[in-house]
């Protein structure tokens, strides 16, 4: 009896020593992002286009924050929703000057941005690095006191970042969709096809000067299903065998395929270039692409039905027709995953990111919070505590 009993102890010592390390480990993978900075466009757009060049009305933000917040939906973000999940503050624009708070990261994207100058906005992914390069310095400048003293600077340090922090944060990438819409609307689809490569070397440029900067620690999104917004269907449903099975424009999202092969790619190209940097990959097209093509079973209506406006009539506008008024807001946002016919709404954005900052969509998999670990390269495993 003794003997058993004392096998039994063993036994219970040789398995606390097994299970040990991996729940360690699992604390110690849990990142701590000083800072967030992201680059994109309206999918993660916080009010920097509203700053910049043209208020976004309402009914724009009634459904979480009661008024318009600068976003292209009735409420959050997948990007706040990322916020959310880190417990950081929702990042302020870049380009706000009223009421901003830096502490925490700032967002560079604006509105109609696309990787490559041109297109819907002057804001490119050039312009946005740009503008982190100089946001960094002056930051350090502020805090090393180099700045000119002429300017009277009031103290502003503890809405910046500390200069230790931009080593430490996180940046994430949701860029790229534009550059394709643009093309189909202005190009043909070969053109479109053919630009992807100086697309993805201009994204690819970018995170070299980041790097530079003394990033480490990269998010990067792929682009979602464009043929299955319902601008690009109602543009492209006349057409004989244009639709897949879901009802999405086949040519478009054969596209956005090809542009997110490429991509990935360049995500294993950039791994071997720069080995010590933890950069994850985010099947945004799939995540999205799921609800689409599930959206009745999930609680949603027909998924090209928008919420806010029509294909001729911006959100927020209304016009009458032979006394017929055409604009009117939908009486449940949360049942429609296209708040708009462009962007996403509220509860389409917290179903995928539900999904993506767990890890399911990611390479390697894992969860946004354990985005500064990978395997091969522990970068800010200690350093992100």
């Amino acid at each position: 009896m003794d003997s058993m009993r004392l096998y039994g102890v063993l036994r219970l010592v040789v398995l606390a020593f097994l299970v040990l390390p991996a729940v360690v480990l699992s604390s110690t993978r849990r990142c701590k992002f000083p800072a967030v900075f992201n680059f994109g466009d309206s999918n993660s757009d916080t009010g920097g286009r509203s700053a910049a060049l043209s208020e976004v009305n309402q009914p724009n933000g009634e459904t979480f924050f009661g008024h318009p917040s600068g976003r292209n939906c009735d409420g959050r973000l997948i990007l706040d929703f990322i916020a959310e999940e880190l417990k950081s503050p929702y990042l302020s624009p870049y380009l706000d000057s009223i009421g901003t708070d830096f502490r925490h990261g700032a967002n560079f994207a604006t509105g109609g941005s696309s990787v490559r100058p041109g297109g819907y906005s002057p804001f490119h992914l050039g312009i946005q690095i740009s503008q982190f390069m100089r946001f960094k310095s002056q930051t350090e400048a502020l805090y090393n006191n180099q700045l000119d003293p002429s300017r009277k600077m009031p103290p502003v340090k503890s809405s910046l970042p500390r200069p230790k922090d931009f080593s430490k944060a996180l940046y994430i990438f949701d860029i790229g969709q534009n550059d394709l819409y643009y093309g189909f609307q202005y190009t043909t689809l070969e053109q479109v096809r053919l630009s992807i490569p100086d697309i993805l070397s201009q994204l690819s440029q970018a995170v070299h000067q980041l790097y530079k900067e003394g990033a480490r620690i990269f998010w990067v999104h792929n682009t979602g299903p464009i043929g299955c917004l319902p601008t690009r269907v109602i543009n492209d449903r006349s057409k004989p065998g244009n639709l897949d099975q879901n009802g999405c424009v086949k040519p478009n999202n054969e596209i956005a395929q090809e542009f997110n092969g490429q991509l990935k790619d360049m995500v294993f190209k950039l791994r071997a270039q720069l080995p010590d940097v933890a950069l994850t990959h985010v099947d945004m097209y799939s995540a999205k692409y799921a609800l689409i093509s599930n959206a009745k079973n999930e609680g949603f209506v027909d998924p090209f039905e928008f919420c806010c406006g029509t294909y001729y009539i911006d959100c927020g506008k209304k016009e009458i027709v032979y006394g017929t008024v055409y604009g009117n807001l939908c009486q449940n946002p949360s049942r429609h995953v296209s708040w708009d016919g462009i962007h996403y709404s509220e509860s389409a954005n917290l179903w995928v990111a539900n999904r993506i900052l767990n890890g399911s969509f990611s390479d390697p998999p894992v969860s946004i919070r354990e985005a500064c670990y990978h395997p091969k390269n522990l970068v800010g495993v200690e350093e992100c505590n």
